[in-house]
């Protein structure tokens, strides 16, 4: 969803730049802790602030994000503690560097989650594809990236961004 000709798309930077800092530590304390999710669900709130369809009934920014983040948030335990997913990254990294040894669902689900992540990259622009790469694989600075792609520090923060709200409502979409 470009930002362009999105009416929220104000309001949605006004909430980014204003409640950032307050919006994760309000995540991290309705998921009791669990610091690596509430990023990841910030950006649901952000994409749901981009979906509004008329910002201008938003008197209260604040208290429309932190009820959209309550409800995001109170989605996410129901889900976790209805169906609880766990991740063993150690047990794919052995099953990708000894194929010969894993069990077969440990390899076909290594294969599936690389289907997967494969199918979402896709779906992004190319420089958002570099971009979210050379941070988030070759771990690479915003510099650093910004360098090697000829591009200013404040873009790739916004190719980044971008990138992963793409992603995770393209995650949110396959769930629903």
């Amino acid at each position: 969803m470009g930002t362009k000709n999105n009416p929220a798309a104000p309001l949605a930077a006004t909430v980014y730049e204003q409640f950032r800092a307050e919006l994760h530590r309000f995540l991290v304390h309705r998921l009791r802790g669990q610091k690596q999710d509430a990023g990841d669900l910030a950006q649901e709130v952000y994409l749901r602030v981009l979906r509004l369809k008329d910002s201008e009934l938003v008197q209260r920014p604040q208290a429309y994000v932190y009820t959209i983040a309550s409800h995001v948030a109170y989605q996410f335990r129901l889900r976790t503690e209805q169906n609880p997913v766990t991740f063993d990254s150690q047990a794919v990294e052995h099953a990708a560097e000894n194929p010969e040894r894993a069990l077969p669902d440990e390899l076909a689900d290594h294969l599936n989650a690389e289907r997967m992540v494969e199918k979402m990259l896709k779906t992004l622009p190319p420089m958002h594809q570099a971009v979210l790469v050379l941070c988030k694989r070759d771990g690479l600075s915003y510099e650093e990236v910004a360098r090697k792609l000829c591009i200013s520090t404040h873009t790739v923060k916004k190719y980044l961004y971008e990138a992963k709200a793409r992603i995770t409502a393209s995650a949110w979409n396959e769930k629903s």
